[in-house]
């Protein structure tokens, strides 16, 4: 029997192949035909898809950074001006919404209340104990108007704790279109006469009085139980429907407790109506209010855990400003020739503010102005870096 050997790819006889004249030349031989797709590009990060658990710990030169040296203010009425008229960004040329959104973001602002918190203007103010002290004696005087609705937040991060414009909280008492003439003179009559006082006994008004201040939003009556997480953004006056509520099941039946108590008089649509002299039998205590405080802390609470989110969601709880600054306003497309450029090359250049949670959300919030309220509340820091600039990071 024989057998053959044959060079084949086994053996260890090997041939050498041909090259082509370009391939010795060390170029690239490419293909292309009208059928075949083009190769993609690899795509490139956007500026905003940076991973934040990559980041080490951001140096800190020992140096907490204020914002008082950035602002150069008189008095606080000129804090509570800056404050109201910088807390959203303008509209957008190319916004993303339709009309009917842009209506609604526009006259949600209109709405909200001529009110800012005493952490915010702490946040702006070199001295807190000359803010309090000046707030006090323009207190007296009848410029300013102290707010404090109860249950929303204890100490320095309660967002019922502000301060007003008496001239401005009396434009809106005038405004009114349901209040009686009579009942808008004496509500600034007794406002002219309580000047440092946030708190009212209702024997000062008759109930149906009462009933039209509380329903408008310049009284609320302070609630006598626990707060819930679903009474907590309850609009202020909420409270006697809260207690009618829940009164039935907490107390023994047939007594006046049992029927709400000293709320049992108001938000009564039937029944005997009450004589117009009429008053309360027992007191109760209301706190001076402004419409739509309810809508106004809500939209707070919400974007101060929203920007905390970002801080929770990194390494460290830390964040560069820029960076958190890029977050809170969502990519949103740029109007300048770098972002052009990139959109030309077909790169990432944002999306439209409608998208962003800053607007579907919180109707066009600036970031400077929610970082001022964090940081007078305590809730972040804000630090030299030393190498980055600025950074943020949670107190806690």
């Amino acid at each position: 029997m024989s057998f053959q050997t044959t060079p084949a790819r086994s053996s260890r006889i090997t041939k050498p192949r041909k090259t082509s004249a370009a391939a010795a030349l060390g170029l690239k031989r490419t293909t292309s035909s009208p059928s075949s797709p083009s190769p993609r590009k690899p795509s490139l990060p956007s500026d905003n898809t940076t991973c934040l658990d990559d980041y080490d710990r951001l140096d800190d030169t020992g140096v907490i950074a204020s914002l008082a040296d950035d602002h150069n203010f008189r008095d606080v009425p000129q804090f509570i001006e800056y404050l109201r008229t910088n807390m959203f960004s303008d509209m957008p040329e190319k916004a993303g919404m339709n009309s009917t959104r842009i209506a609604e973001i526009l006259n949600f602002r209109t709405r909200l209340p001529p009110f800012v918190t005493i952490a915010h203007v702490d946040a702006l103010s070199t001295s807190s104990t000359r803010i309090e002290r000046e707030i006090a004696e323009l207190t007296k005087v009848g410029i300013l108007r102290r707010v404090t609705i109860p249950n929303r937040g204890i100490g320095a991060a309660a967002v019922g704790d502000g301060i007003a414009l008496v001239r401005e909280w009396q434009a809106l008492v005038q405004a009114h279109p349901e209040l009686p003439e009579e009942l808008k003179a004496k509500y600034i009559s007794t406002m002219a006469t309580h000047p440092t006082s946030t708190t009212m006994p209702g024997t000062f008004f008759t109930s149906p009085e009462l009933s039209a201040l509380v329903t408008a939003g310049f009284l609320t009556s302070a609630p006598h139980f626990n707060i819930t997480s679903s009474s907590f953004f309850a609009s202020p006056g909420a409270a006697p429907l809260i207690a009618l509520s829940t009164s039935g099941s907490r107390h023994a039946a047939g007594s006046l407790d049992a029927v709400g108590g000293a709320y049992a008089t108001q938000h009564i649509h039937g029944g005997t109506p009450l004589s117009s002299g009429s008053r309360p039998s027992r007191t109760v205590e209301y706190t001076f209010s402004l419409p739509n405080m309810g809508k106004h802390i809500k939209l707070l609470v919400e974007a101060r855990n929203h920007l905390l989110a970002f801080l929770k969601k990194a390494k460290h709880r830390e964040m560069p400003l820029d960076v958190l600054r890029e977050r809170w306003d969502g990519g949103v497309v740029m109007q300048d020739v770098r972002s052009e450029r990139k959109r030309l090359r077909g790169e990432f250049a944002g999306v439209l503010p409608g998208r962003t949670k800053k607007w579907r959300q919180f109707y066009g919030m600036r970031f400077d102005w929610i970082l001022e309220e964090c940081l007078g509340a305590g809730l972040v820091e804000m630090f030299e870096t030393g190498s980055v600039g600025r950074a943020i990071r949670t107190a806690s």
